[in-house]
């Protein structure tokens, strides 16, 4: 599992960041005792940790975004996880704050860090949660979306990111052990989406 940002605190609470912020959450409730530690034969921090007899890795990349395929390459070919056994947590502009979605393969849809992955794994036929951020104009904003993604959301936006992330913990942890489709159809009627937000799913 593999969560999507940019190092370095300056980066911390930047939208970019969605993916560390799940995993940062995520890891106490499968294993408190665990914790990141730096690797730099993977250029990532990885927490590994066991959930009902599963070995769960947790990493989050500590090259920039647009170079996001190499860390989770070389922890692919280091513990023999094919594609299909990824899960990559990134913002996604195509959701609303407040709102997460599951998916299987596609495109990148202009993510550079989904881009470079694809590039390094050699496809796209890996699991996607998607951490609705919002985009510029959905949210009124006269931000160019390089500039949006780059700074932090505000306050009323990050307590629906939060609330969105925190609500889909316990199915994230079902996924994990294997029990996907009750997870994901779980995970998405456990979110309440307002009608005008649903034409932002794509």
């Amino acid at each position: 599992m593999v969560g999507l940002g940019n190092p370095g605190p300056e980066h911390e609470s930047d939208r970019h960041n969605a993916g560390f912020w799940l995993l940062d959450r995520l890891l106490p409730k499968l294993d408190p005792a665990a914790g990141f530690n730096q690797e730099a034969k993977f250029f990532a921090d990885l927490a590994n940790c066991r959930l009902h007899g599963r070995l769960i890795h947790l990493l989050k990349p500590r090259t920039w975004m647009n170079r996001s395929g190499q860390a989770v390459s070389a922890v692919c070919a280091y513990y023999k996880i094919l594609p299909h056994e990824v899960l990559i947590v990134h913002d996604e502009l195509d959701l609303l704050p407040g709102i997460a979605r599951m998916k299987f393969g596609g495109g990148s849809a202009g993510h550079n860090g989904l881009k470079d992955i694809s590039q390094h794994l050699g496809q796209q036929d890996y699991w996607r949660l998607r951490l609705g951020i919002g985009h510029p104009r959905s949210l009124k904003l006269a931000q160019a979306v390089g500039d949006f993604v780059l700074h932090r959301p505000s306050p009323e936006q990050f307590h629906l990111i939060d609330v969105a992330m925190q609500t889909i913990l316990p199915q994230m942890q079902a996924f994990l052990i294997g029990e996907r489709e009750s997870a994901i159809a779980m995970m998405h009627r456990a979110q309440s989406v307002p009608k005008e937000n649903e034409k932002h799913d794509l």
